[in-house]
């Protein structure tokens, strides 16, 4: 009987596994969203152009929007799972089985001491924002400056504009100081 007792060791191996599980799928559906964002954004820009009405760029912000978000809260809850693993199932773990230094799963820590992480982390924070604010916006102001530009059509893309304008300070406030709520890697 007692062969067939679990034991918390185990348990927490078992969470270990099954969280970074969790975390791997989510970042393949993270870095998927890039390239979700750019195929419509080259799609929403090659039908506006063949068609020759801007007005179907306004399709731009709202999708990027939302493709943004959700990268960003993936991108989150990755940061999240190496956070707890770093925190509190590694801690727990290591005083369990008593490792000398209280150190088991020392690559959540020792890819942090890579002397380019924090330009890894700009750069990444650059594409973020060129991927889902830049591009939405630069299509705002293409169409805001068209001939075609209708009124109501302006006035409707303003909360378009407030709306990209917030997720790109959330992209940001999320990176800066890159490594106090941001991403993992």
């Amino acid at each position: 009987m007692a062969e067939r007792d679990v034991t918390v060791g185990q348990l927490l191996l078992t969470e270990y596994q099954t969280i970074k599980d969790e975390q791997k799928t989510r970042i393949g559906f993270r870095d998927n969203l890039l390239y979700v964002t750019l195929t419509v954004v080259a799609a929403v820009i090659a039908a506006a152009a063949q068609a020759r009405q801007a007005a179907m760029l306004l399709a731009l912000p709202p999708v990027c929007v939302v493709l943004g978000w959700t990268y960003l809260v993936n991108d989150q809850k990755i940061s999240a799972i190496g956070a707890y693993v770093r925190g509190e199932l590694g801690p727990r773990l290591a005083e369990m089985v008593q490792v000398e230094g209280g150190e088991v799963f020392k690559w959540e820590v020792a890819h942090w001491g890579d002397t380019r992480r924090f330009s890894r982390k700009v750069i990444q924070c650059v594409i973020d924002l060129l991927a889902f604010c830049v591009v939405p916006l630069s299509a705002l102001v293409v169409y805001w400056v068209g001939d075609d530009a209708s009124t109501g059509l302006v006035i409707l893309s303003l909360p378009e504009a407030v709306s990209v304008v917030g997720l790109g300070v959330y992209i940001v406030q999320y990176a800066v100081p890159f490594g106090g709520g941001g991403r993992a890697g």
